[in-house]
Parts: C-alpha cells; sequence; structure tokens
C-alpha cells in the first residue's frame, strides 16, 4: 500500500532548487526524444538554448518575446498567491490587443501626442474589463473561476478574429485577415537601432519590480499573501476577501492588456490573427517556475523566451515542428509539479501497516 502524507517541514533549498532541477529534467527527457526521431541531441540542445543568444540580433528577439510572458506572468503570480486559480491571461491579452488596435485606427490620421498614451490606456482597460467579468461571475454567483477564464479565452479569441474579419479588417489589404498599419504616432518606440526591442519591454520589467514592492512592501501585498496561505486566519483577521479578489484580478488583466497592446503597437505594428503564440498560457508555466514571486517570473520569463526563439530555429535549422516548444513547456510543467509534491508530501510504501521505503 501507498501512503502519502504531508511534511512537518518543507525543505527551503529544495523550493529553490526544484525549477532547476525541473528543467534539468526536461532537458533529460528532451534529449531522450531527439534521439528517438535521429535528431543528434547535442546538437539539437544547441540550437534550441544556445543559438537564440548567439549574437545581438537573437538576443533582442528573445527580449521582445519576453515582455508579454512576464506581464502577464506576473499578473498570474499575484492571483496564484492570493489562491485564486486565473487561466485568462490568453484572452485578456487578446482583448487587450483587440482594444488598444481600436483606438489606434481611430488616430491613423491623427498627430495628436496623447494617441499612443490613449491607445495604450486603452489595451489595459479592455484587459481589466475582460478579467473583471469571470471575477463578478465567481464573487456574485460562486462560478468556478478556472472554467470561466479558459471559457473566456475563447470568446477573446473569436471576437478578434471577427474583428479582423469583419469592421477593422484594411480595406485595402486585398481580403487579408488584418487591419491598417498603424500610423507612428500610435507606434512604441524602438530601444535600439538594430532590432525590434521596443518599449514595452521596459513596462514588463517596471511591472515585476512595481509587483514586488506591492506584494511585499505594502498592506496590501501583506494581505494577499496571508489570504492565500490561510484564508480563515485570513477572514478572522478581518481582510475582505472580495477586495482583494478585485485587485488581483485586475491587476492581472492589466498587465494581460497591456501585454496585448504593446504586441500590436510594438513589434506587429497592426492587429492580426496570430497576435499571441499561447503567451498567456505559457505564463501560467512562468509564473510556477518563478516561484510565484514577480522577479523570479524576470529570470523564467527569459528561458521561455529563449525556447520560444530555440523552437524556431530548430524548425528552419535540423526540421524539428514548431509543437516541440510546446511539448518542453509540458514537461517542464509536469516535473515541476512532481518536485513540488515531493516537497511538500512523503510518500510511503507499507507492507502489512509497516513503512518499509519512503
Amino acid at each position: 500500500m501507498i501512503r502519502v502524507q504531508a511534511r512537518i517541514e518543507q525543505s527551503t533549498l529544495m523550493k529553490i532548487a526544484s525549477p532547476l532541477l525541473a528543467i534539468f529534467l526536461t532537458l533529460i527527457f528532451g534529449s531522450v526524444l531527439f534521439s528517438a526521431i535521429g535528431k543528434d541531441p547535442l546538437q539539437a540542445m544547441q540550437v534550441l538554448l544556445i543559438a537564440p543568444l548567439s549574437d545581438m540580433y537573437n538576443i533582442g528577439e528573445m527580449f521582445v518575446k519576453m515582455g508579454p510572458l512576464l506581464l502577464c506572468a506576473v499578473g498570474l503570480s499575484l492571483c496564484y498567491r492570493a489562491n485564486l486559480w486565473n487561466i485568462g491571461a490568453e484572452g485578456q491579452l487578446l482583448m487587450g490587443a483587440l482594444g488598444g488596435s481600436t483606438a489606434a485606427l481611430a488616430f491613423i490620421d491623427s498627430s495628436s501626442v496623447l494617441a499612443l498614451p490613449i491607445t495604450l490606456i486603452c489595451g489595459v482597460v479592455s484587459g481589466m474589463l475582460w478579467a473583471a467579468i469571470p471575477t463578478y461571475l465567481k464573487l456574485k454567483f460562486n462560478s468556478n473561476l478556472i472554467l470561466t477564464t479558459i471559457m473566456f479565452n475563447y470568446i477573446a479569441l473569436y471576437l478578434l478574429l471577427w474583428a479582423v474579419h469583419g469592421p477593422l479588417r484594411d480595406p485595402e489589404g486585398y481580403g487579408f485577415p488584418e487591419s491598417a498599419l498603424f500610423s507612428d504616432i500610435t507606434t512604441l518606440p524602438i530601444l535600439f537601432d538594430e532590432g525590434r526591442i521596443h518599449l514595452g519591454v521596459i513596462f514588463a520589467i517596471f511591472a515585476a519590480i512595481g509587483a514586488w514592492v506591492l506584494l511585499n512592501k505594502s498592506h496590501i501585498g501583506f494581505q494577499i499573501r496571508v489570504f492565500g496561505e490561510d484564508e480563515p486566519a485570513a477572514r478572522y483577521a478581518g481582510f475582505n476577501g472580495k477586495k482583494i479578489s478585485w485587485i488581483v484580478m485586475l491587476f492581472a488583466g492589466a498587465l494581460a492588456g497591456l501585454a496585448g497592446v504593446a504586441e500590436v503597437t510594438g513589434p506587429i505594428g497592426q492587429l492580426i490573427p496570430s497576435v499571441s503564440p499561447g503567451y498567456g498560457y505559457s505564463a501560467i508555466i512562468v509564473a510556477y517556475l518563478g516561484r510565484l514571486h514577480p522577479l523570479g517570473a524576470l529570470l523564467s520569463a527569459t528561458f521561455m523566451a529563449v525556447l520560444y526563439m530555440g523552437g524556431d530555429l530548430a524548425q528552419i535549422e535540423i526540421g524539428v515542428p514548431t509543437a516541440v516548444v510546446g511539448m518542453f513547456q509540458g514537461v517542464l510543467l509536469f516535473f515541476l509539479l512532481a518536485c513540488d509534491f515531493f516537497i511538500r508530501y512523503r510518500v510511503s510504501f507499507i507492507t502489512n501497516n509497516n513503512p518499509i521505503q519512503e
């Protein structure tokens, strides 16, 4: 018989080391997989993990992909620290892109200095409103937040597809499902002459720092941490659960919306159906890999961005399908959760009520 018992004390060292162990096990699994499909595992790992950092252009592209991952992951980290299982960052990102694009298209012929700030604000507000709906449903009707946020991802996707095939489609775009190119007045400034690193990357880094300050240096951050770790104790202390839910969900929606509008006003420059290759879903892994810590998410978002870049290069150089990135993400999450399980629980094998192995 197998018995699972909660550990009285959890190893702090293993909590820190488990993401590294999960990455190591994922790399071993990947090497075995590459060998099984007839690819040189050393070459594949070099293309997947080292080539994305081989020159300044690739490093710049890595930062471009890191930005939306970090913005979404920071918001999700706060939600999960408050024990709110928001799976809707992808939909909030898409709605941020849609809301921001609608504003940007209204300023195509404008020269107002307020065009870009208004566009960004519209994206942020769109993400917040999209997060507010499942939050209201949970607090008012006790609906399942996981299910509602997932369903709203698909609703957001089809709203975006409807928009680029309908009212926002470029009339001079030869029927392609995309909006007109935004004017320079509504595009984010490029930080360096070479590459596409834009102001949105700076937004993401400041968001991570700001979230760390909020979580660790403010009274509301203390409430969030207590509410997530022991909800009955938080309620006994008089903390307002509804207020905390609104704060973290709207904060997460705002950051995801900012990620979406930063994508369309940054590297893309228009609204297209493939705004996100799944940044909102990958951000869940980024948040856990960063131990639900805003600054930890900065490191894990960088690693995940390298995987995205490496997947594109692997498809070109060694003929590996881009789905390998999704595989790596899934396996990484599996090993991470497995490591966390053994940190929190002890597994005993029992014969005749006597443990024979632990």
